[in-house]
């Protein structure tokens, strides 16, 4: 059980794991990724699914298999929850394992707004347990590069972000739905605004978003965004996505004053953790990022080999939390800004006004 500082009552032994969820997350990400993180340990995985129930013993004859999440609650072995769960139901879940003494690591996006999140926040402060959000994609082949790239003076001092994930394909299972996925800006974007945030390190001033929804797919949520961001130091950072585009943007297109970043293509990790070989992943050099910089008074151009991260990082650093006391990573407060950000981008697309931010 969970003790008032945020760590476990003792620093023996592998932390015990539940996984609430077992749809492909929950399946291929979550389930996997703690069962490489040394400190943790997969004990119980809860889905009502009968045939993901099944699926649950075959994959994992080790852990014990709950109907529900009640159930998994009453186990007090159980003492850090992850929640691979809809969207909408990460407040009411996550305050619930929490309330039960439980550590709880919740998927992407937090909540369904800032409200919600500081209610988690809340919860975790007056029960003494940890409460992080799983934002794997800070661990980004392309992400990491761009961090070197300005961390190395290439582009000189940066000013404009455009970022973008455009492509045809049809969302799937509950994220297709509005009310249980939040829309297209919850998807994608959710790691993206994070992202945003860890590059520029100033706060938000204004948001702009723009939606469009076309009736194609068998769905009800957007089929494009458009969300642009201005910080405090003016830098504009705009971030596309789109579930309904024939033909591909740059991952990453960064301006500053001395240079300029083009990356296409995804991180290729996801690939790879499917066949259950995250280490082994491989990116195509087709990929990789481009630099062209005037920083030495004259034009240089190069290919840049990419920084190489891993999604093992994020539950490694968990485990550190719980274990030792290690700063997390991926913390609360962090992520409730990002969810500040998508309440303005929610009134903006609705009144097609710029949202000023305090």
């Amino acid at each position: 059980m969970g003790r008032r500082d945020g760590r476990v009552s003792e620093a023996r032994g592998a932390i015990n794991v539940g996984v609430v969820g077992y749809g492909y997350s929950g399946r291929a990400f979550h389930a996997y990724l703690v069962g490489l993180a040394e400190g943790l340990r997969l004990y119980a995985i809860s889905t009502r699914d009968p045939a993901r129930q099944e699926a649950a013993r075959r994959e994992h004859p080790e852990a014990r298999v709950y109907a529900t999440m009640g159930e998994l609650l009453t186990d007090r072995a159980v003492e850090l929850v992850v929640l691979a769960t809809p969207h909408d139901t990460h407040r009411d879940l996550a305050i619930q394992a929490m309330n039960a003494g439980k550590h709880v690591v919740t998927d992407k996006i937090m909540a369904m707004d800032a409200a919600q999140a500081a209610e988690m926040i809340e919860a975790s402060q007056r029960n003494g347990v940890l409460l992080s959000v799983f934002h794997n994609r800070r661990w980004d082949w392309d992400y990491l590069t761009v961090r070197q790239a300005i961390a190395e003076g290439w582009l000189g001092e940066p000013y404009l972000f455009q970022t973008a994930i455009m492509r045809y394909r049809s969302p799937g299972g509950w994220r297709a739905s509005l009310a249980h996925s939040g829309g297209i800006l919850f998807d994608w974007p959710a790691h993206l605004v994070d992202q945003a945030l860890q590059l520029v390190g100033a706060p938000v001033r204004a948001v702009d978003c723009q939606t469009l929804s076309r009736a194609h797919w068998d769905s009800d949520i957007e089929s494009y965004a458009r969300l642009s961001l201005r910080f405090a130091n003016d830098v504009v950072y705009e971030i596309e996505v789109g579930n309904l585009a024939a033909a591909p943007k740059p991952r990453w297109y960064v301006l500053g004053d001395g240079g300029a970043l083009v990356k296409y293509g995804l991180d290729p990790q996801e690939a790879y953790l499917k066949q259950g070989r995250i280490e082994a992943a491989e990116e195509d050099p087709a990929d990789r990022a481009r630099i062209t910089t005037h920083v030495r008074g004259q034009e240089e151009s190069w290919t840049v080999e990419s920084v190489r991260g891993s999604w093992t990082a994020y539950y490694c650093n968990i485990a550190g939390a719980l274990h030792h006391g290690a700063e997390l990573a991926v913390k609360p407060e962090q992520v409730y800004q990002a969810m500040r950000v998508y309440d303005a981008a929610a009134r903006s697309a609705r009144t097609g006004e710029v949202v000023h931010l305090e």
